[in-house]
């Protein structure tokens, strides 16, 4: 009898542990309003998801609503690797996308505000320099590695202006384009358009930061309803770094001299494992037949309206939002009493599939390179919007041996990883303004890298130590 009191007390006192929780789940908007006031916007139950991704989930806007507007933050993951935008694609109301889109697009700009200055700063008083990065994909499927893509990544950096060069546009899910594209980051500039991409070959430019239009919001709501929803997670909890040795009998540290100059310590890194998900319960079988076609129109630089239609009278018209999911039937008590991660599904029955790989990885440290990996780490948190940029940045967060990482090897996708070499760098007074310069003759498109940049928003591979 007291095992049974004890147990309907501990129920009880769970259910009571997350009041904006409980107010999200009921609809109880009023009572919500009134608790914002004093409880964290962004705690997380025990399930991972903050009241946003109980909102969304549910499909109860006016909850949806009033937690955008006290700030509840869009970019957050819950226990599976979701975050509210990713769910609210599954729900598939058009209006609930759009405004989660707006919030994730504002708290981007307002967090990259707050760290531009220490970023100004920093950039200015590293010496100006030019350096080079070489990607070699490869693959353990000898058929695969065959045809992978290579790259020399060029980086001027002046004052507290970059400029990187790439031919390599984008790589994801084997799939990759070609061109000649570059990225200038001007920190003196107003953010709107501080940092703005640059496709040579079209001759056209897109800034990446800028507030915008409702149609393009708009645009980029058709592509987040029309897509898959992805999400990585690499886990570090059992990793380490252990000297990589050679010979059979007398072992010794292994050395190397990587770009002929840099005196590397080689290390291996184990533990890191690579969990990919893919969802398309939103999707019918006539949107994946049309997907292809669409991202094959927008990495051409497809214009406005291509991706929700136009009709016969020249009218753009746009995805519509689907059909709810059937009522939840799932009480507050069901949800909150479930095993954590293994609460009853609250929306879409989902349609996914998932990978999990571990990984070997192996870094050349060198202290013999000019620059810290904390400089590296300024530099890269302005070239960052496409995604293999963004996991070379993510991969030197880790807390790497002493000195620089030379040259890595890294998971990018299940059976695909890359080198990363710095090849070439050195410190130069006379680099030319006129690099950072968008030419006259360059047209604004701002369509033309809108696929990917909206890619990044949500393929965004997130580090865990859990």
């Amino acid at each position: 009898m007291l095992r049974v009191v004890a147990a309907a007390d501990v129920g009880e006192r769970m259910t009571d542990s997350f009041p904006l929780h409980e107010c999200v789940f009921n609809g109880d908007t009023r009572k919500l309003s009134l608790l914002l006031r004093t409880h964290e916007i962004a705690e997380k139950d025990k399930h991972g998801n903050t009241p946003l991704h109980l909102a969304v989930m549910l499909g109860k806007k006016e909850c949806t609503f009033l937690l955008l507007a006290h700030g509840a933050p869009v970019k957050v993951k819950n226990s599976q690797g979701w975050s509210p935008l990713a769910e609210a694609i599954s729900y598939g109301d058009r209006q609930i996308i759009s405004s989660l889109l707006r919030k994730l697009k504002q708290q981007a700009r307002e967090q990259m505000e707050q760290r531009r200055p220490n970023l100004v700063k920093a950039l200015n008083q590293m010496g100006d320099f030019y350096m080079e990065l070489k990607w070699d994909f490869h693959s353990w499927v000898p058929l695969i590695s065959r045809i992978l893509p290579s790259d020399v990544c060029k980086i001027h950096k002046s004052g507290c202006s970059i400029r990187l060069d790439t031919t390599l546009v984008d790589f994801s899910d084997m799939r990759w384009e070609r061109g000649d594209i570059s990225f200038i980051f001007k920190g003196e500039n107003p953010p709107k358009d501080s940092l703005t991409a640059l496709d040579n070959e079209c001759r056209c430019y897109q800034h990446v930061r800028h507030e915008e239009t409702e149609m393009e919001i708009e645009d980029e709501v058709d592509i987040l309803m029309s897509s898959d929803i992805l999400a990585a997670q690499m886990s570090t909890k059992g990793i380490s770094f252990t000297k990589a040795q050679s010979g059979w009998i007398f072992r010794e540290d292994r050395r190397e001299t990587v770009a002929g100059q840099y005196d590397s310590d080689l290390y291996t890194i184990n533990g890191l494992t690579l969990e990919q998900r893919k969802r398309r319960e939103h999707l019918s079988r006539d949107d994946l037949q049309k997907n292809k076609a669409l991202m094959e129109s927008l990495t051409k630089g497809g214009q406005q309206g291509q991706q929700g239609g136009i009709d016969q009278n020249g009218e753009i018209y746009r995805r519509e939002s689907l059909q709810p999911p059937p009522n939840c039937e799932v009480t507050w008590e069901d949800y909150i009493s479930a095993e954590p991660g293994q609460y009853p599904n609250l929306g879409r029955e989902l349609v996914y599939k998932e990978s999990s790989k571990n990984f070997k990885a192996t870094v050349a440290m060198s202290k013999d390179f000019p620059l810290s990996v904390d400089m590296l780490l300024n530099v890269l948190e302005v070239i960052a919007p496409f995604k293999h940029f963004n996991k070379l940045r993510e991969f030197v967060t880790l807390k790497l041996p002493s000195g620089f990482p030379v040259k890595i090897d890294i998971p990018i996708l299940p059976t695909v990883s890359a080198k990363i070499t710095f090849q070439k760098f050195e410190f130069r007074d006379n680099i030319s303004p006129d690099l950072f310069v968008i030419p006259e003759d360059y047209k604004e498109d701002t369509m033309r890298f809108l696929i990917y940049f909206i890619d990044f928003l949500i393929y965004d591979l997130s580090i865990s130590t859990d």
